[in-house]
């Protein structure tokens, strides 16, 4: 970007912009900005996004503090620039970890440069300020802007310093946009991969990387996608995973805790990425037990019984609420009697050997369990909702084993069984 910078002569010849000015300015800017704020999105509707967005605050204060540090300076030419410093080098960075180029960010700062000095012409109609002076403010302002597109690329080249990528990261910025789903036309993102040499496929594999933990990029097959600036990292593989691609990917990520999402539909990566992060989450909890790269599809009914915990503990309140009056002993002794019996449909006998009790410890709770929830057992929806809020509750609390697994319980005779 070519830049009109202020000479030293051209300094002395026009002289400074009279400090007055500032509190004419002032009343200007709230205005001013949410101008400057449509012509940008008008001109660049990718920056429409991100004025909506969870960052949207932050975007527009640092505009705000872009705005106001020059009025100030004019007022007091000594002021400080660090607040405004920091929030121009954090939008480079932003740039940066979206894998964009400075080029939007450039032009944005060129039409609020512009806009700028349309409404300042138009005060200077209001106020009868002279030719010189306007002449002083558009060079002062164009000075201004270089200050900031040189900030914003010194937080930029940072990023990338960091990232260890190519200014230019185009398949990170396809990746990005394949994630966002049906809210990108088909025809956008073929024309991106297009332009990041990587042929767009039917389906795709998303990979979950805990934060701690990277693979070398050099060991990754070539037509990975990969985003290491997201704080939840990630990989998309194209395609399903064969065999000899499941092979090369275990060993790239040799040494990761990671997690392999579903295969889905192109439009559908988002799903494969939020599974296989539930995957991995499961698999830090120490619910699913697999190795240092679990796989969605060997856990899906964990990920779909845990998939929302809030919700799990409204069914068992709800489902469960008849053992509520008991000791914390006598219920999970009654819940994992009920569980074996609804799971199983075995006899007081079958149950028995599977708790590790006396038959008629099973039947006597059985009779509790019949008294407590009464008909609820009998009704078939309710029925179930019963038995995914057991296997819930047992998902959660003791992992994934075999259903009826062994407990260290006693075999004991018939008697008080919930003691």
């Amino acid at each position: 970007m070519t830049v009109m910078r202020q000479t030293p002569e051209q300094a002395e010849s026009l002289g400074p912009i009279p400090r007055e000015f500032a509190a004419i300015m002032r009343p200007e800017l709230p205005s001013l900005l949410k101008e400057m704020a449509t012509e940008i999105v008008t001109s660049i509707p990718e920056y429409g996004h991100l004025l909506e967005g969870p960052n949207a605050r932050v975007i527009k204060i640092g505009i705000e503090q872009s705005i106001a540090t020059f009025v100030d300076r004019v007022a007091a030419p000594t002021a400080t620039t660090a607040l405004r410093d920091d929030l121009c080098r954090q939008f480079g960075r932003f740039e940066a970890y979206e894998g964009r180029s400075l080029d939007n960010l450039q032009a944005a700062y060129r039409i609020g440069c512009q806009v700028a000095l349309r409404r300042v012409r138009s005060v200077g109609r209001r106020y009868n300020l002279s030719a010189s002076f306007m002449l002083t403010f558009a060079d002062a302002l164009f000075a201004y802007m270089g200050d900031l597109a040189e900030l914003s690329r010194e937080g930029y080249e940072q990023a990338m310093a960091e990232l260890g990528e190519e200014p230019d990261n185009r398949r990170r910025r396809l990746l990005r946009r394949i994630l966002n789903g049906a809210s990108v036309a088909r025809s956008a993102l073929a024309e991106l991969a297009e332009h990041s040499a990587w042929p767009l496929p039917e389906e795709v594999t998303l990979v979950a990387i805990a934060p701690d933990t990277r693979p070398a990029g050099s060991a990754l097959d070539k037509d990975i996608l990969v985003d290491f600036a997201d704080p939840e990292p990630h990989l998309l593989v194209p395609g399903p995973l064969t065999e000899a691609r499941r092979a090369r990917l275990h060993a790239a990520l040799n040494g990761c805790r990671a997690a392999v999402g579903l295969t889905t539909a192109l439009s559908e990566a988002a799903d494969s990425l939020r599974w296989a992060r539930h995957t991995l989450a499961l698999a830090d909890a120490g619910i699913i037990d697999d190795d240092s790269v679990a796989l969605s599809e060997n856990h899906l009914l964990p990920l779909w019984l845990l998939g929302d915990p809030a919700l799990v503990e409204q069914i068992a309140k709800r489902y469960l609420g008849p053992l509520v009056g008991l000791t914390a002993t006598q219920r999970a002794r009654l819940i994992e009697t009920l569980r074996i019996w609804l799971t199983t449909r075995g006899t007081a006998a079958q149950v028995a050997d599977r708790l590790g009790v006396h038959p008629q410890t099973v039947r006597y709770r059985i009779r509790i369990l019949d008294r407590a929830f009464g008909d609820q057992l009998a009704r078939p929806d309710d029925r179930f909702a019963t038995e995914i809020a057991l296997r819930a509750l047992h998902l959660r609390e003791n992992g994934e084993t075999p259903d009826g697994g062994p407990l260290s319980e006693d075999r004991r005779p018939a008697g008080d069984a919930t003691r």
